[in-house]
């Protein structure tokens, strides 16, 4: 980490807020806390511009017309360029997800620009994806099950320069049998919930990832009965 104090950046909450996603922010903050590990958020207005200093960027989902207009004003202002750039930590959900791609679906499913941190196409399926969604996470980022709620009509592609998040159990997600992409320090996935609130390990790998160190080992009592109870769920019925 490059200074004392970690740099949550939260992108756009009046654009891509639709869904919860801020419970993201909220639950960096906490493990981080919980660790005695210095911390600072940031929220960036559309109209504001993103800085470049920060070491998690997090974005989340919206509808057609603000996500269109969150990828032309982040294209223009490029904060999240050089900061990826500089290898920070990017965490991004659904219309967060796809505009980190090269091209996503408009609100008639026309092509709009994305802009091109993760290689990735999306566009509109013919279906809408609506609930739970389970996935066995890639092994190399020693992260356990994911759960979450999906609630989307695109279809993602990955090119070769991305790796599939993980495999799905239960779910659509990016509708090949595999949710979500990351390369280096960038995720994209579909899940709600928020993501991270359901899959501390998911937020503990970002958090990682971060501070460049592994983390002292905190109480999860708690997260694991919420995680328990969603997966007997939905594996069950």
């Amino acid at each position: 980490m490059s200074s004392d104090r970690l740099k949550i950046v939260w992108i756009y909450p009046d654009l891509l807020s639709t869904y919860g996603d801020q419970g993201n922010t909220i639950v960096l903050e906490r493990r981080s806390a919980l660790r005695g590990i210095p911390y600072e958020t940031v929220h960036v207005r559309s109209d504001e511009p993103v800085p470049v200093d920060g070491h998690i960027y997090l974005l989340g989902g919206g509808e057609d017309r603000p996500q269109i207009l969150a990828a032309q004003r982040l294209r223009n202002d490029g904060g999240l360029y050089r900061a990826a750039e500089r290898g920070a930590v990017v965490f991004a959900v659904c219309a967060g997800y796809q505009l980190l791609g090269t091209q996503f679906g408009g609100e008639e499913g026309q092509p709009v620009p994305g802009l091109g941190l993760l290689d990735i196409s999306s566009g509109r399926g013919e279906q809408r994806a609506v609930g739970e969604i389970v996935g066995d996470v890639a092994p190399e980022l020693n992260v356990p099950r994911i759960t979450g709620f999906e609630n989307h009509q695109g279809v993602t592609r990955l090119g070769p320069n991305a790796r599939p998040l993980a495999r799905v159990v239960h779910g659509i997600g990016n509708g090949d049998g595999h949710e979500g992409a990351y390369a280096g320090r960038i995720i994209g996935t579909y899940m709600h919930g928020p993501a991270l609130v359901r899959n501390p390990g998911l937020a503990d790998l970002l958090l990682r990832w971060a501070i460049g160190q592994e983390l002292p080992p905190i109480d999860d009592s708690w997260a694991a009965r919420l995680r328990e109870e969603r997966l007997n769920a939905v594996l069950s019925s």
